[in-house]
């Protein structure tokens, strides 16, 4: 899937307007985490917050990025959601958010972001992929967060824009090659989001995947805080785009943050492609880990 991406110049702002374009061969990765904890379910009260010192039991439950969890046999240090040896039980409520960004950082990151991106949002939408920013390190898992939230920065500016701005090239992003078309009409497409998301495929894949009709109702993306998001992570946790992995198993596995320049952009920024761009993504990303208080790491660049 190679990823085409265009800029919009508004006064001395750069607005990306991103789109996410099919390879010769289209994985089919609209399967997931999502896929099985997706769509309405009841919730019930959090449980006690899960703590990495504290060691359980079988059946001990704890709650962690907004939802329960059982634990099957002995664990310490095991990362719900992260490993195997937790049960999902669903959504829970009255909990306290664990997410290795808190809402202040979150804050000062976007202090200028239009207000549809609010922190509620983005913790609503951490259950679709729960192996995000909980794998690993705490650096590690820092890093991850704040390498998402530098492309998410990028890419709408600050989070300033729910949407392309530049209308002409909505009708753009509708491949009618598809056997399902464009069934909310030529022009729906656009991007939306954190990451600009674009085309009716990448709704038609991400709506499986996240157990939400997108193809048919792709509006959603820009009305529900908590759908961004998910777009957002769905493309992150299961997307190669242009690059060899996803911008979650760069982070994770040590190739670094230059690497999910290149899984979103490719050789439009990467070899030389653009190093003006890459260096601006580089140097938000410092600024991010240096808000969140963690090392940048190695690989910066592409």
């Amino acid at each position: 899937m190679n990823r085409i991406k265009s800029f919009l110049t508004v006064l001395s702002a750069v607005v990306a307007t991103a789109a996410f374009v099919p390879a010769a061969s289209a994985t089919a990765a609209a399967t997931g985490p999502a896929a099985a904890s997706a769509g309405p379910a009841e919730t019930s009260a959090c449980a006690p917050l899960w703590s990495s010192s504290t060691a359980y039991t079988a059946g001990g439950t704890v709650s962690h990025h907004g939802r329960n969890w059982s634990a099957k046999w002995w664990t310490r240090n095991e990362n719900p959601g992260a490993t195997t040896v937790w049960s999902d039980r669903g959504a829970c409520t009255g909990g306290v958010s664990d997410f290795v960004i808190s809402e202040a950082r979150f804050d000062e990151i976007f202090p200028d972001r239009d207000a549809f991106y609010t922190y509620q949002g983005l913790i609503d939408a951490l259950h679709a992929y729960p192996r995000f920013a909980n794998t690993g390190t705490p650096g590690t898992r820092a890093r991850e967060a704040a390498a998402f939230l530098t492309h998410a920065h990028f890419e709408s500016v600050g989070l300033k824009y729910v949407k392309e701005i530049n209308e002409a090239n909505y009708w753009r992003k509708c491949d009618y090659s598809r056997p399902y078309g464009c069934p909310a009409g030529q022009k729906a497409y656009y991007g939306r989001g954190p990451i600009m998301f674009s085309w009716n495929f990448n709704y038609k894949a991400a709506g499986d995947a996240l157990g939400l009709d997108l193809l048919n109702n792709p509006w959603l993306v820009e009305q529900d805080p908590s759908v961004a998001w998910q777009t957002a992570l769905w493309y992150w946790n299961t997307q190669n785009g242009p690059g060899t992995m996803t911008s979650h198993e760069a982070m994770v596995g040590g190739a670094g943050f230059g690497e999910t320049i290149r899984s979103l952009n490719g050789a439009l920024e990467c070899n030389g492609g653009n190093p003006e761009s890459v260096a601006a993504r580089v140097a938000t990303y410092e600024r991010i880990t240096g808000i969140i208080g963690t090392a940048p790491g190695s690989g910066l660049t592409c």
